[in-house]
């Protein structure tokens, strides 16, 4: 598997993860005695997933650059 379907795979099963451990947080944060450390279960996640898109959303205009550049323009 080469690296960009690699990326676009793990993105995937983050997103994922990220939406078990919302609903989670929901659970956690919804009971008498909430557990507020909970609350931050979700930001690892939501980085890889903000890293991972990242990636995904510059992939496409550093492929047309190099492109570009190749032919000297």
């Amino acid at each position: 598997m080469n690296w960009n379907k690699w990326v676009r795979q793990s993105h995937r099963w983050l997103a994922i993860a990220f939406t078990v451990t919302v609903i989670v947080t929901f659970v956690a944060l919804a009971q008498e005695e909430p557990v507020v450390w909970a609350s931050y279960v979700p930001l690892l996640p939501l980085a890889l997933l903000l890293l991972s898109g990242l990636y995904m959303f510059a992939l496409p205009y550093a492929k047309r650059s190099g492109r570009s550049a190749a032919r000297g323009r």
